[in-house]
């Protein structure tokens, strides 16, 4: 499947544009993922872009969410490794991360969160205003942006990556598609 057709996918089923955002954001850190581990781009940011494809019907319904986006990708003729790691990023299913691309897509999902809201929070309202320094502080802030499991974020180090490494990576990522983000 090219890019053009998974986003093409991906809009037909993800209707709501921050989520759509949101798919764009772990696309552009899995892509940065893969070049600096030396993968495969166009699988790592397909399984990017398409992991949360049934959020919006599933949303309510932890254990079906990733399930199903799954199957759908599985029906598409994805690859099982970019199967495999959608199903793997939602913790509720308690499937073993066992590949590189299913630990990066596990870690990515709730930074791009983090970075998405110390942008927000800053009077430009822009992914350019921010630094990992600034990022590191507001981590180890409880109340900012509580929807960004921190351990989730932390378990960059099963990939061998530091904390600010890996926050390296993702804003450096999310700054390069900053337009189409709106930041």
């Amino acid at each position: 499947m090219t890019r053009d057709e998974a986003y093409t996918l991906l809009t037909r089923h993800l209707k709501t544009r921050n989520l759509v955002k949101h798919s764009l954001a772990v696309e552009a850190v899995m892509r940065g993922l893969a070049r600096h581990f030396g993968q495969d781009e166009n699988i790592w940011g397909l399984a990017g872009l398409l992991h949360d494809i049934d959020y919006d019907w599933t949303k309510d319904e932890p254990a079906r969410h990733s399930m199903e986006g799954a199957d759908l990708l599985a029906r598409e003729g994805l690859p099982e490794e970019i199967v495999y790691a959608v199903r793997a990023h939602n913790d509720a299913h308690g499937l073993p991360r066992r590949s590189l691309l299913d630990k990066a897509l596990y870690a990515s999902d709730p930074l791009t969160g983090l970075i998405v809201a110390g942008a927000l929070i800053k009077p430009e309202k822009k992914l350019s205003a921010i630094d990992v320094p600034f990022l590191l502080n507001r981590f180890h802030e409880k109340s900012f942006a509580r929807g960004a499991n921190r351990e989730q974020i932390k378990s960059c180090s099963e990939m061998g990556l530091s904390l600010e490494e890996f926050m390296e990576i993702g804003l450096k990522s999310m700054q390069g598609i900053a337009g189409e983000m709106g930041l």
